[in-house]
């Protein structure tokens, strides 16, 4: 985040927001800086993201489906864009100790010996990594007390939209994103490498709410999709994984999607329609 901090600083808070005798490493100037980028980064990735998802992917016949809700893209980004402030100020605490120097983020591909190969090396480790966690963080969220106070609003959203993507009570979604935020303190990548996973987890969290089942062949048992999110939401507590199913078939949480059989929402339309 410090390069985004960086470029931020030479071309606009430090000319013209900021006091010459301010520096740029002062602790509550990063901060403040921090919290505005972040917040508007926010906003600007969620929205552009859920929007172009949703008007070239997401198949609108799901607002017809008998558990959507009445106006729900309206009531999708309200929730979202309340829950995005508080989301990403949390976020900054831990972006804040990134650029402070107590994470493992480096500069230049010259500080390790794996050199440019430690791009696909270390963004296999991060996906397998945040993976594990996210498993564990979200089917503990699913516990009767963590559900009832945290979880059960974003579930609100039973047959989802793209813009259901960041629809959490800010804590849940704060929480389900630490992994991400943990890795840099525990294992080494570069800043760019980094920059550019976060942005691609973002998007991710998009794709897996856009009612796209389109998966390859071959890794519609491996990727958990689309179609696997959409029986999450359906049933509660099957699908838990973010990118694979391997953790769900180990906690023996796996469930095939319902769309991949031909019983998913889509069907659930086609009858309603027949019955009207």
């Amino acid at each position: 985040m410090d390069i985004i901090l960086d470029l931020t600083d030479e071309s606009i808070l430090t000319p013209y927001v900021y006091p010459e005798s301010l520096s740029p490493k002062n602790i509550w100037r990063q901060l403040c800086s921090l919290t505005i980028l972040v917040i508007l980064g926010g906003y600007a990735l969620y929205l552009i993201t859920a929007a172009v998802n949703y008007y070239l992917f997401f198949d609108k016949r799901l607002l017809q489906h008998p558990q959507s809700l009445k106006d729900q893209v309206k009531q999708e980004i309200s929730c979202s864009t309340r829950a995005i402030p508080l989301m990403s100020f949390l976020s900054v605490l831990m972006f804040l100790a990134e650029i402070r120097g107590y994470s493992k983020l480096f500069d230049s591909f010259d500080e390790t010996r794996l050199g440019k190969w430690s791009i696909p090396l270390y963004s296999a480790s991060f996906i397998f990594f945040t993976d594990s966690l996210i498993y564990w963080i979200h089917r503990g969220l699913h516990s009767r007390f963590f559900y009832k106070n945290l979880h059960k609003q974003h579930h609100k959203w039973k047959v989802p939209t793209p813009f259901a993507s960041h629809a959490f009570h800010p804590i849940d979604g704060f929480v389900q994103s630490f992994p991400y935020h943990l890795y840099v303190f525990l294992f080494p990548m570069h800043k760019w490498t980094y920059l550019a996973l976060f942005v691609f987890v973002n998007v991710w969290t998009v794709s897996i709410h856009d009612g796209n089942y389109k998966v390859p062949m071959r890794l519609k048992e491996i990727i958990n999709g689309a179609a696997h999110h959409m029986d999450h939401h359906l049933f509660y507590n099957y699908n838990y994984g973010q990118f694979f199913t391997f953790w769900d078939r180990v906690g023996g949480s796996y469930r095939n999607p319902s769309s991949f059989e031909g019983n998913g929402p889509l069907k659930d339309i086609e009858e309603k329609e027949k019955r009207t």
